[in-house]
């Protein structure tokens, strides 16, 4: 086949639409949540696993589909992940059954850790060091916008057309993505042959899908018992155990090509910027978690409402992250990197301060753009001074590791937030139940009182006006209305109170994460180019 010879620019977009593609679909499921359990019959456990099972396939392999593309080459495993992605995502939008949409969901996943630590390792091969902020904007235009505009789009599809189509979306477009990538992305190779650490694989694998779970499920089962012999204690405790012995084991194989060179982690920017993607991914999935179900459960915004609350944010973040990419190039990352971090921070603080029951819904504006300027000024200084000491024989690897800590932080941010959350408001519901209910006759008023205690016990609604508390019936129409509207207020009280601490849970780790960013060495990036073996070639045979 005839490759049309394109600018590393064009490279660039084409791997971007496939990162975007892929990070898309983190969020954009989230608002389809009420048709889908309605439309194939699932229950509330069911319609978590279809978020659930992507996030497992993408949190367990990350690791090694970086190594994988320094096996094979980036270009080639980006091209079988982008063919995997978009065969699974068919495969999701035709489910019929609960139990073939959560199986297909995890093999997208799959597909999507093997396509996104690629865009790294090839952008570092064809740029030089000087240019690498502006080419690192890119993704991290792609990266946020598809984070923040996955409610928006999905709200879009699921309101004119159907849940399935938040879905079928990506076939057309991974289709381009992959004949795309044929004509126009290089095969980046540099020049040495890995081997591949099968039993680090192994290790990783099973530790990290241990792990993940028990931090994803841990809220559903009350951080206790799955079955009778499983529990999500034991489950964490097997995954640590897994990874300690996946370090030790790659301690032991470092001199033979490791499936993580600990070299990476002896420069201080490397280390340091690990620890910040993983706080940032935390503090984003961490907000958008509560903020997203506070839009539409508590001020009964639909699908499509409550994503265009956040659209100011991936505005903002498309329009200032290629400045930010050219300001990094020029003056280097750190600077830039913790004023972002800390007007990520300062965003949520705001969004504290307004949501309150019966918010306008253009009140949010003010918070979510600044939100948006602080995740503009993130990305792409984080991926920068990172990758800024990595030699080209690394970067497959250093590429796979940045994106696991980053979705390490995402899944322990969905974790905890969540857990604070269902725990701020079980406690906010019992007290404004109490405060609420005195009006009513004594035998109304217990029964309100046990539906509001079944609620904080089942776990969090997700959808408009949804709050979990299972009324009354057989009341008289005037006793039932002030019944309900009483369970009303009761509920979006309580929400807005467990909110605040939830969202103050986020901006206290964006803080931490501003110091580690902050600690990182100052300095303009190099500008020398990168070394011949590592520059684009021709696919090579194997």
């Amino acid at each position: 086949m005839v490759r049309w010879r394109a600018s590393p620019w064009a490279a660039l977009i084409v791997l971007t639409l496939g990162l975007f593609m892929a990070l898309l679909d983190v969020t954009i499921v989230s608002v389809a949540i009420p048709q889908l359990v309605v439309a194939i019959h699932a229950s509330l456990d069911q319609a978590a696993w279809v978020s659930t099972a992507y996030m497992l396939g993408l949190a367990v392999l990350l690791v090694t589909s970086g190594r994988l593309g320094d096996r094979f080459g980036p270009r080639a495993v980006f091209l079988a992940g982008a063919a995997v992605f978009t065969a699974a995502s068919a495969a999701c939008g035709l489910a019929a059954s609960p139990g073939a949409l959560i199986a297909a969901r995890a093999v997208q996943g799959i597909g999507a850790a093997l396509l996104t630590p690629q865009p790294l390792t090839i952008v570092t091969g064809l740029f030089p060091a000087g240019r690498r902020g502006a080419a690192f904007a890119a993704n991290g235009v792609a990266g946020g916008l598809a984070t923040l505009a996955g409610p928006l789009i999905g709200g879009l599809l699921v309101t004119h057309l159907s849940w399935r189509w938040v879905f079928f979306v990506n076939v057309p477009v991974g289709a381009l993505a992959l004949v795309a990538t044929v004509l126009v992305v290089p095969d980046v190779r540099t020049g040495h042959r890995h081997r591949l650490d099968l039993t680090g694989v192994l290790l990783a694998s099973l530790g990290l899908a241990a792990v993940a779970f028990a931090l994803t499920e841990g809220q559903r089962f009350g951080w206790g018992t799955i079955t009778s012999v499983l529990s999500i204690p034991l489950l964490l405790a097997a995954g640590a155990g897994l990874l300690m012995l996946f370090v030790l084991q790659q301690a032991r194989s470092q001199h033979r090509d490791p499936l993580v060179p600990f070299a990476l982690f002896t420069g201080r920017g490397f280390t340091l910027m690990n620890a910040v993607g993983a706080g940032l991914q935390f503090a984003f999935i961490g907000f958008l978690l509560p903020f997203t179900l506070y839009l539409q459960s508590v001020l009964g915004l639909s699908a499509l409402q409550a994503g265009l609350v956040t659209a100011p944010s991936a505005v903002a973040n498309m329009a200032l992250s290629p400045f930010t990419g050219r300001w990094v190039d020029r003056h280097g990352p750190r600077g830039v990197l913790t004023a972002g971090l800390l007007a990520f921070a300062a965003g949520i603080g705001i969004l504290v301060r307004v949501a309150t029951v019966g918010q306008s819904p253009w009140a949010f504006s003010p918070a979510m753009l600044v939100i948006g300027v602080g995740f503009a000024a993130t990305f792409s200084p984080m991926i920068t001074k990172a990758m800024a000491s990595v030699p080209p024989e690394r970067a497959g690897a250093a590429s796979g590791i940045l994106s696991t800590s980053r979705q390490a932080g995402a899944v322990v941010g969905s974790a905890l937030v969540a857990a604070v959350l269902q725990n701020q408001l079980a406690s906010a519901l019992r007290g404004q139940a109490l405060a609420r209910t005195r009006y009513l006759p004594a035998g109304i008023r217990a029964r309100l009182l046990a539906a509001v205690a079944g609620a904080a016990r089942s776990g969090l609604q997700v959808g408009a006006g949804q709050s979990g508390i299972r009324l009354p019936g057989g009341l008289p129409a005037p006793l039932a209305a002030a019944v309900r509207r009483t369970a009303a207020q009761v509920y979006q009280q309580a929400y807005v109170a467990a909110l605040g601490p939830s969202l103050l849970l986020c901006a206290g780790v964006l803080l931490i994460t501003a110091v580690c960013a902050f600690a990182a060495r100052p300095g303009r990036t190099a500008t020398t180019q990168v070394p011949a073996q590592a520059s684009p070639r021709a696919p090579a045979r194997h």
